[in-house]
């Protein structure tokens, strides 16, 4: 009988794997052949990432709000800023396309300029009519002229919504059908009709048409990350194995290697088709970190063997060795790996869970992938030549390890010092850490889309839909003139808000309907009197002409209404005082007893998002210690040695944490993910340090510090490959157009390059120092788990292989 994880363990499972060769290699290859048949089940996000639980406040306020009013982020906007569009030809040109979109079934409705209607007094019938500003098509300049100066000048309903007076932009307004925003049905739509319409509507009348409204910009959005997932893949692949053969100069265990993380890569987008899990902003980064953090697994293991076979010259020896001395330590620096990752498992976040279940399955089996493939493939190749085995003489890494070493021997207090000044340096760092709700931050900047967002921003306030949803508790309350001045006492704080645009409710169309009472004058463009109400409902009620203005600001029921405008891409600290203000106002102008008064909207819903990730951040960091902290407790028995291994990882997030305050780094949603990623990775190198450490240790008789420098001396080359090619490899990621994933791949980097010196230099001077407190026999003697069997007689018989 043998006991998981000990010695008898590892030696069976060398057996079996050097006894099965055919027979795991075709496993392989059948469970690689039905994940990829489960590829076809792999589809790509069309709806925005929710960060937050379905069952949470914001989610279910705007669910209620959807239930109401519909689809809220189905808006497309074509925008112009050009003198010349205000000639017949062009303008005409421009209606005509708006006129065009009308005809696809994608399309709700289109509104532009020659959609706009005027309310019209009857007096002979004591209704209203609509009248359109332009009945056909232009024909001269004085019909343009007169048509601005009604726009401009005499109409303010309009103002602000389908064009800026000031500047004399003009937009068109493209309202998608709600069933087909989260579908493949909106992709095909924009990147098939709108966008080719338009490059050819801008040849043919030389203008520059700006587009923008969510539909579009996630769109675009998406198909970059579709594009970047293929990017990533290639250049983690060139990346990782360039730096690969820098170190071991073989092209076979370079290609090897290649294999195995390759078939990593097939492996981890199978488990998304065979979960069924769309492939989002987080998802795609899977494959190039499964080739990232598979390359150190092939180091390790190639780096070991090319080792003992140097040693003894007996390749099957040599290979048994590989899995019965590196491969629990390889398991436990993956299952922490795994565990870093697996700690978004637990919040509440679709999107994180997703995530962490695919990143966690990933790992492990790209770690049971290397463990297999990599010895079977070497026991039928020839032994290796003795250019492959120089990189282990190579005088650079020599040096390196003697000056790590030297530091560690005669510079301790200097460590010390300097791990004290950076931790004092980072603390300050940390309180200078700003949190970003923002939407568009992460979006690649020098977009046309992005670029699009900020000329909408500039001249229409905002693009980003904030709703006000105000359940007046009765049927028709909403038309109420008590309900409207309150309305309109709110929308005075919008319109004063510099970050909001004008809203657009109810209340502009019982303006407008005034303004038409009293014969299109614009000074009576205002709310009713009480006397005034009873007139103009007289003639709102005669007219069918309202009811289509109405349904999209007031319910059939006439119970609610909704204040829709537009916000700027702010800070989080912005947006949360304008929410403030704006609840201050809502509470002290609708008693709560008569109303029930709601704020949503997609720019609201992604900031509560990214303080619920900031909130979960400090909940997955720590059980991501916690987890490793037992790991370390089940090897060790040792609070002592759970203590020095946890502070040598710690100290390089908040470094990292510190760096992000000085350079300006906002908390958000893909930086967040930094800190347990990069603790989960960088723990590894830990656990091979203290693997080697207590076999040395039993070795050399309980001797603290010749075991200390062996251990470092054998442990300090992998550990500088590995950091190396995890560095680089997560360097990959600052090629992205998307800031977040450049500030994920730089944080994680660097993180890494800190942990690699932190385990080199601090965590050996630590066992050092406290060695009369840490190393006494009892700690080492019984292990819970015997992480390298020492011994050389713990061979198997290699007659039989």
């Amino acid at each position: 009988m043998f006991k998981l994880f000990t010695t008898n363990f590892w030696d069976v499972t060398a057996r079996l794997i050097l006894r099965n060769k055919i027979v795991i290699l075709l496993a392989v290859l059948a469970a690689t052949v039905v994940l990829s048949l489960q590829w076809k089940n792999m589809r790509f996000s069309t709806t925005e990432a929710n960060l937050l639980p379905d069952n949470h406040e914001v989610n279910v306020v705007y669910n209620d709000f959807l239930k109401v009013f519909g689809e809220e982020g189905n808006l497309i906007i074509l925008g112009v800023k050009d003198s010349t569009l205000f000639t017949v030809e062009k303008l005409n040109a421009w209606n005509k396309l708006s006129e065009t979109f009308k005809t696809f079934k994608s399309v709700e409705t289109v509104v532009s300029v020659k959609d706009l209607q005027k309310l019209v007094k009857d007096n002979e019938n004591q209704k209203f009519d609509l009248e359109p500003f332009i009945k056909d098509s232009l024909s001269s300049l004085e019909q343009i002229e007169r048509l601005q100066d009604e726009l401009f000048n005499k109409y303010p309903f309009y103002d602000n919504f389908l064009f800026n007076k000031e500047t004399k932009t003009i937009r068109t307004a493209i309202y998608l059908k709600k069933e087909i925003v989260n579908t493949s049905l909106r992709k095909e739509f924009i990147i098939h009709d709108l966008i080719p319409l338009i490059e050819t509507f801008e040849i043919e009348n030389d203008l520059n048409v700006r587009v923008s409204g969510m539909p579009y910009i996630r769109t675009l959005n998406s198909q970059l990350i579709i594009d970047e997932i293929g990017k990533f893949v290639l250049a983690a692949l060139l990346v990782t194995s360039l730096i690969f053969f820098f170190f071991f100069r073989s092209f076979r265990a370079t290609f090897i290697s290649l294999i195995v993380v390759c078939i990593g890569v097939m492996w981890s987008l199978g488990f998304l088709g065979l979960l069924k899990y769309e492939i989002t902003v987080l998802t795609a980064l899977i494959p190039p970190l499964i080739i990232v953090i598979g390359i150190p697994n092939c180091i390790f293991l190639i780096n070991k063997y090319q080792h003992e076979v140097k040693l003894h010259g007996n390749k099957v020896k040599s290979l048994q060795r590989v899995i019965t001395k590196i491969g629990n330590a390889t398991l436990m620096t993956n299952v922490t790996t795994a565990c870093g990752f697996a700690t978004f498992i637990l919040t509440e976040s679709k999107l994180l869970k997703e995530f962490g279940i695919v990143a966690s399955l990933s790992i492990l089996a790209i770690f049971i992938l290397c463990l297999l493939i990599i010895p079977i493939i070497y026991t039928v190749l020839p032994y290796p030549k003795e250019r492959h085995l120089e990189h282990l003489n190579k005088r650079w890494i020599g040096g390196f390890v003697d000056w790590i070493e030297r530091m560690v021997k005669q510079k301790r207090i200097t460590i010390y010092i300097t791990a004290i000044v950076l931790l004092i340096a980072c603390i300050i760092g940390i309180y200078q850490i700003k949190i970003s709700g923002s939407l568009i931050e992460d979006m690649p900047q020098n977009s046309h889309f992005v670029n699009d967002i900020r000329f909408f921003e500039e001249e229409f306030d905002g693009i980003m839909p904030l709703e006000i949803m105000i359940d007046t508790k009765r049927k028709k309350g909403v038309m109420k003139l008590s309900t409207l001045k309150r309305m309109d006492a709110l929308e005075e704080l919008i319109l004063e808000t510099p970050e909001l645009s004008k809203p657009i409710s109810v209340v502009g169309l019982v303006k407008y309907s005034k303004q038409a009472y009293y014969n299109g004058n614009p000074k009576y463009y205002q709310l009713p009197t009480a006397q005034e109400n009873n007139f103009i409902l007289s003639y709102a009620k005669n007219s069918t002409s309202n009811v289509d203005l109405l349904n999209n600001f007031v319910d059939s029921t006439g119970q609610y209404a909704r204040i829709t405008t537009f916000m700027k891409d702010i800070g989080t600290d912005k947006m949360e005082r304008i929410e403030e203000d704006l609840q201050a106002k809502i509470d002290k102008v609708f008693p709560k007893e008569r109303y029930h008064v709601t704020m949503t909207g997609k720019a609201l819903v992604f900031q509560k998002g990214t303080e619920y990730l900031v909130k979960n951040l400090v909940i997955s960091l720590s059980l991501a210690i916690l987890l490793i902290a037992l790991f370390m407790a089940y090897m060790f028995r040792s609070l002592r040695m759970i203590v020095v291994s946890l502070i040598p990882n710690l100290l390089p997030l908040l470094i990292t944490a510190g760096l992000m305050g000085y350079l300006g780094i906002p908390i958000k949603p893909s930086t967040i993910l930094v800190f347990s990623i990069a603790f989960g990775i960088s723990v590894d190198d830990t656990i091979h340090f203290l693997a080697k450490y207590r076999q040395e240790l039993i070795a050399n008789h309980w001797k603290i510090k010749k075991s200390v420098y062996a251990a470092l001396r054998e442990t300090g080359v992998s550990m500088f490959y590995t950091s190396i090619v995890l560095f680089f490899g997560f360097s990959v990621f600052t090629i992205s157009s998307f800031g977040g994933t450049v500030a994920l791949g730089a944080l994680v980097s660097a993180t890494l390059l800190f942990a690699m010196l932190s385990n080199l230099l601090l965590l050996p001077s630590l066992l050092l120092s406290l060695e009369r407190s840490i190393a006494n026999k009892e700690v080492f003697k019984k292990p819970a788990i015997n992480i390298i069997p020492g011994g050389e007689d713990d061979e198997i018989n290699h007659d039989k292989i």
